[in-house]
């Protein structure tokens, strides 16, 4: 990896449903926001990355584990979409090289850490990629969350990462603001802008206040409501622990996305184009 003086940004970015970026003929523009938002972050950042380092919400494991596959294969994690959505690909090369640094920066940090020379690319990584970087042209590695989800220690690995920020390695967090499958529609309308608001403003938050609300997350307004289980929140803990002194911005909000919900994206430390 490249080391620069010039820190990146980390993300955490709502990364839509199953392998959307390949129906636009069956969903229309429903994704057009979405898109444009992820589109839109190669500018921010203002260079090419060496290397991106995906936390995916669909990727657990006891351990912190790091793809260490250089071709990854596709994992098509979902179900009930049409057939050539089972066929798609997104070939960008994995690392082996970051995979190492990074499982070596999580054991430097006292947490567990492991390698998978198999795994492939989930939809968390594979769908906002197809936006993001189209050409699939930069390397890939997934790295997993850990079994237990406890956002102190998703927050710990964040921090043990934050090296890599001045590696021109992008760290992004993939899951959405709200994830709750049985209640999509008008009826999350009033739930997910109160889980959102409060996201909002607790990434608009002093650092250390930041923390403290994400740590105690399911106390925040219709938390349970927005995140049964919160795989999809988990890896916006680990955008945040990385750049931790950073102020964050909300960079994608939608408060009618599939019919009534709200959903959002944040960037954590300035845009490229913000320090010139």
């Amino acid at each position: 990896m490249t080391t620069t003086s010039e820190t990146l940004p980390t993300y955490f970015i709502s990364h839509g449903g199953g392998p959307w970026p390949w129906m636009k003929k069956e969903m229309g523009d429903a994704y057009a926001q979405l898109e444009a938002a992820l589109a839109d972050m190669p500018r921010q950042i203002g260079r090419t990355p060496d290397a991106i380092l995906m936390i995916s919400a669909h990727w657990e494991a006891p351990a912190f584990t790091v793809m260490g596959n250089p071709r990854p294969p596709m994992i098509y994690d979902y179900g009930g979409f049409p057939e050539h959505t089972y066929q798609v690909h997104y070939d960008a090369p994995g690392s082996p090289a970051l995979a190492r640094r990074v499982q070596g920066l999580i054991e430097a940090a006292g947490l567990p850490a492991s390698l998978d020379a198999e795994r492939g690319f989930d939809h968390g990584t594979f769908s906002p990629m197809a936006a993001i970087y189209p050409k699939a042209d930069v390397p890939v590695v997934q790295l997993s969350l850990k079994r237990g989800l406890d956002p102190a220690e998703h927050l710990a690995l964040g921090r043990a990462l934050a090296p890599l920020r001045n590696e021109n390695v992008l760290i992004v967090g993939s899951g959405l603001s709200y994830h709750n499958l049985r209640n999509f529609g008008p009826q999350a309308r009033e739930p997910s802008k109160a889980f959102d608001d409060w996201l909002a403003a607790t990434v608009d938050a002093a650092p250390a206040q930041r923390v403290e609300r994400l740590i105690d997350w399911s106390q925040a307004p219709a938390a349970r409501i927005a995140h049964p289980r919160e795989e999809h929140l988990i890896p916006l803990m680990v955008a945040v622990g990385a750049a931790e002194q950073d102020g964050g911005e909300r960079i994608y909000h939608e408060s009618a996305f599939m019919g009534g919900i709200s959903v959002s994206s944040f960037r954590f430390g300035a845009a490229a184009s913000a320090g010139r």
